[in-house]
């Protein structure tokens, strides 16, 4: 249930204009679940988590109609644990979104602050942790969410414009400024993006880049460290250092009827490993030089078996070539997932995770199992379960 505001222009009211109307909504989601990891750090562990079938937040939205097309929109959205009640995103208050914008129904949409990047807008419905399986928790996403498909790490200082469609394509970019003296390049994010619907089928492709993206993107909450490394997936970790994150990404999707099927292709990028000061890592990790390059591949098809319930599976590979020197490592995942509407506004649902790696990781020792967001196993595999209920308001 959404509480909405409304002040409406009329006679008797004093107003700046004859035509303004303006909205205020009051949103939000509460999710928890029950989990089991088969290795949490070498033991079992049984445990209660925050968000699984969608993050848990609460929001102000609202906008003005500013006649000729023109309406002036703003959105303030905080995170935060249904099991602790700490705030979210690293304890930034308004850590999902803080934007101001206008948008037109000519062309489209432009917003100001802390938001998404393009690339995940436009493709996160083909990644099934971004989409479906755990996308509150992450645990589907690709090893340590290296291609920000369950929007991880969202954009400070931001300007982004999305367009509206044209024949089925619609287009969008960001910008993040650095906000460094002297220096326009560090820190900065940007993506763009395209995608194209037509009948049952849709594309979409998008690129995104980081500059220092330990600190620019990884390191982007209240609490990320200036000086230290905010990556922990061991995946990934040992590329702190690295001058440049680069994503290109391309997916399809095709639904008939209850059927949905959907393909994704991701390549990450740490470019220029040892160009950036970085204190916490080891010795090893610290003589690391180069580009390590990750191809990911997903497959995922989701059937409507009844109007309330949805069944989904998934699997994806992702394959590192590391640094030269430091050998290979791969990492596949196998997600299912079950989600049963009680009514409109609440849903109960169960998933299973299961990843195995194999390899070298990128801290230099013999890949393991890292479900993305959870504790590590000690060996190269790992299962996590998941059972919980979602209300939305």
């Amino acid at each position: 249930m959404k509480y909405t505001i409304l002040t409406v222009c009329s006679m008797g009211l004093m107003c700046a204009t004859a035509h303004a109307q303006t909205s205020v909504t009051l949103y939000g989601v509460v999710d928890a679940g029950i989990a089991y990891s088969s290795n949490s750090n070498g033991a079992r562990q049984y445990y209660m988590n925050s968000a699984n079938a969608g993050g848990n937040r609460w929001g102000l939205i609202g906008s003005e109609d500013l006649g000729g097309g023109l309406t002036a929109v703003f959105n303030l959205e905080a995170g935060f644990s249904s099991t602790t009640g700490a705030i979210g995103q690293g304890g930034t208050e308004f850590g999902r979104n803080a934007i101001v914008g206008i948008s037109s129904s000519k062309y489209g949409t432009v917003t100001l602050g802390r938001q998404s990047e393009s690339q995940y807008d436009f493709l996160f419905r083909y990644s099934a942790g971004g989409w479906w399986a755990t996308p509150g928790s992450g645990y589907a996403s690709h090893p340590g969410d290296l291609d920000n498909l369950d929007n991880f790490n969202r954009v400070n200082n931001s300007v982004k414009f999305k367009s509206i469609s044209y024949g089925g394509l619609t287009v969008g970019g960001i910008y993040g400024f650095g906000n460094k003296a002297g220096d326009v390049t560090q820190n900065q994010i940007w993506s763009l993006a395209a995608a194209y619907a037509f009948g049952p089928f849709s594309l979409a492709a998008g690129y995104y880049n980081a500059r220092d993206p330990n600190y620019s993107a990884f390191g982007n909450q209240a609490n990320g460290s200036t000086v230290s490394t905010n990556i922990t997936n061991l995946a990934i970790a040992g590329y702190a250092s690295a001058r440049t994150q680069q994503i290109i990404a391309a997916g399809g999707q095709y639904i008939a009827g209850p059927v949905t099927l959907s393909l994704l292709y991701t390549n990450a990028q740490f470019k220029d490993v040892g160009s950036v000061a970085v204190q916490g890592l080891s010795a090893t990790q610290q003589a690391f030089r180069g580009t390590a390059v990750f191809n990911s591949y997903e497959a995922g098809l989701q059937y409507q078996l009844t109007p309330a319930l949805a069944l989904g599976v998934a699997y994806w590979y992702t394959h590192n070539g590391n640094l030269s020197g430091l050998g290979t490592a791969h990492y596949e995942q196998i997600d299912v997932g079950a989600d049963y509407s009680l009514s409109k506004r609440t849903d109960v649902y169960a998933y299973g995770v299961y990843e195995r790696a194999g390899g070298t990781d990128s801290t230099g020792a013999p890949a393991r199992a890292a479900i993305t967001f959870a504790s590590p196993s000690s060996s190269n595999a790992q299962t996590i379960a998941i059972v919980g209920m979602r209300h939305r308001f």
